[in-house]
């Protein structure tokens, strides 16, 4: 399968800043976590669209930023859909005192990661999440 890395936006304005620098650093991280990159696309929507799938696909009837759909594994390469709330995005940023594109850059790899394997339901699968996120994070900023 090809590498492809898409980023759309469904039901709200959102362009994501530095498309090509991303792509780049999600393929490095894919790499480093010895995968291949595949055909991942991110779509950016709002807290309603996101719900409406979360109710009907996992029977959550909750506000979420992401869920993360794996398209099965093409000839080793990690796949997905990718769907990430701007509105909780936000609205996360704000909680955590964050700014909001740094904010998207730890939902989308925290996407990334689940699609490569990691779990984040037990407090020992979190803290590895949240680790792995942080050091993913601070290699992009020092590129």
């Amino acid at each position: 399968m090809k590498e492809r890395i898409n980023f759309f936006s469904e039901k709200t304005k959102f362009d994501l800043a530095q498309k090509n620098k991303i792509r780049g650093w999600i393929k490095a991280v894919i790499r480093g976590e010895g995968g291949m990159p595949g055909e991942l696309n991110f779509i950016f929507c709002d807290d309603r669209y996101l719900q409406r799938l979360n109710k009907k696909y996992l029977k959550h009837d909750t506000l979420t930023d992401i869920i993360t759909f794996p398209l099965g594994e093409d000839q080793g390469s990690i796949c997905g859909d990718i769907f990430i709330s701007i509105d909780r995005v936000k609205d996360n940023a704000k909680k955590y005192n964050q700014r909001t594109q740094q904010e998207i850059r730890r939902v989308i790899i925290h996407g990334i990661l689940h699609l490569i394997g990691y779990k984040d339901k037990s407090k020992k699968e979190s803290e590895l999440m949240r680790d792995k996120e942080e050091f993913y994070l601070s290699e992009l900023i020092e590129k």
